[in-house]
């Protein structure tokens, strides 16, 4: 049996044992992954010069971009943050064993619906190796196994995490291999044959990426593609306020899915505002690309083209287009927009609600940076990545999100030829206030 068909089965006899695993038992595990990464931080960012070293060089011979080096470092307070994600999960609520649904169909037939592991999950992602711990806490607390394949530049930072966390919950009594790390492309091939023992994979990667997974598998596959985010800044706007979030949607961090890549100005106070905006983009070294009328009011900026609309740039450049009115700006987005991220500032709350309601992305903001686009400042402890789907999750993914649900369905001996025919016995289907967990309990103690 070759590694990865091995490493997939261990993970799922691991997932059932997971399943049923006691919230304490999983809190204490994380928390102790928590303590563990604080605990081993030199190592850690040890691994990570070493992909770094080797990054920088592949930069300097122009195979990588900067955007790409950057997403790929870990510092210190790196590190503190991830162990603070990872203690934020430990205290989410448990989403599993949740009564979705309580029904009496019947006396003494009720139904119960619940929520669920998934069961083991293949993610694929980039070279970000903070994207490991937030995977692995999100499927531990969520009851799933999961198997990593990271990018191959940040190959010790995974190693040296998936390490540390197979260690660390193993000691604590989670299952043996609920945990699996692969390495080589090859695998990957492997890995997307195996839709009878793996239940859900979560590529994050580029566009083109994330479109190859899914033409390659029958697993069902919860995409999350790139964020070219936008920001319209209304005729109303209160300029100051757009200026402070214009400036942070882009510099803040310029190289991840929620930075904005393309402001939309009303012409109504682009003269006043466009100029305020290009002086401070200007001192943080933003390149910026304008429309025509754009290239009228900023004068020496490239022009922007067809492509610049629909492109993610991940850097510290923006293209800028001056609109006539929210309508205007909504079909822009709508047409362009990879249905991530895009925010409104505004004064007026029609238009504010116009905006809201009339753009098709995952996630529309009010007078706020698109950078709060995140599963942990959503909130959600950490997040698998941005969904812009409609299927199954959408948005910041978190544990819901890597949740399913069973019926439960106990009865009497009823049988269903009761039910049928000219004296057929009607159903109750009352609604009941039972919780699952109550009822568990019960059967638990009998």
């Amino acid at each position: 049996m070759n590694s990865v068909i091995s490493k997939t089965m261990a993970a799922r006899g691991a997932s059932l044992k997971l399943a049923n695993i006691t919230t304490n038992k999983k809190n204490t595990a994380l928390l102790k992954i928590a303590s563990t990464i604080s605990k081993n931080k030199k190592a850690l960012l040890r691994a990570n010069a070493e992909d770094v070293e080797n990054a920088e060089r592949l930069l300097a011979q122009g195979k990588l971009s900067k955007a790409f080096v950057q997403r790929l470092k870990l510092s210190e307070h790196k590190l503190r943050d991830i162990a603070e994600m990872v203690r934020s999960v430990a205290r989410l609520e448990d989403p599993v064993g949740r009564t979705l649904y309580a029904m009496e169909l019947d006396r003494g037939l009720e139904l119960y619906k619940v929520s669920c592991p998934i069961g083991v999950i293949g993610a694929i992602f980039e070279a970000r190796p903070d994207v490991l711990p937030q995977l692995s806490a999100l499927c531990l607390k969520s009851g799933n196994a999961v198997i990593l394949k990271g990018g191959k530049e940040a190959k010790r930072s995974n190693e040296a995490f998936f390490e540390l966390i197979r260690s660390a919950t193993e000691r604590t009594g989670i299952p043996r291999g609920w945990i699996q790390l692969i390495e080589a492309r090859r695998e990957v091939r492997e890995l997307l044959k195996l839709d009878e023992h793996i239940d859900l994979l979560v590529p994050r990667g580029s566009k083109e990426f994330v479109k190859y997974i899914q033409a390659n598998t029958s697993i069902p596959v919860l995409g999350h593609t790139e964020g070219v985010c936008h920001i319209y800044v209304d005729r109303e706007a209160d300029l100051r306020q757009a200026l402070n979030v214009c400036y942070d949607s882009k510099v803040q961090y310029p190289a991840v899915c929620n930075a904005v890549e393309t402001l939309l100005v009303h012409r109504g106070i682009a003269k006043r505002f466009l100029p305020s905006l290009a002086k401070r983009y200007k001192e943080a070294g933003v390149e910026i690309k304008g429309c025509e009328r754009t290239r009228k009011i900023l004068r020496n900026i490239k022009k922007a083209t067809e492509t610049d609309w629909k492109t993610e740039y991940l850097d510290l450049v923006i293209s800028i287009k001056i609109v006539g009115s929210v309508d205007e700006a909504i079909g822009h987005i709508n047409t362009y927009g990879s249905k991530h991220t895009d925010a409104i500032i505004t004064k007026n709350r029609k238009t504010a609600l116009k905006f809201l309601t009339g753009v098709d992305s995952s996630s529309v903001m009010l007078n706020a940076s698109t950078r709060f686009s995140d599963g942990y400042r959503y909130g959600l402890g950490a997040e698998v990545g941005i969904a812009t789907g409609k299927i199954h999750a959408r948005g910041p993914v978190g544990l819901d999100g890597l949740t399913t649900s069973k019926y439960y369905l106990l009865g009497e001996g009823q049988t269903v030829a009761t039910y049928l025919g000219p004296t057929a016995k009607r159903f109750v289907h009352r609604r009941l206030s039972k919780r699952w967990s109550d009822i568990a309990h019960t059967l638990k103690e009998q």
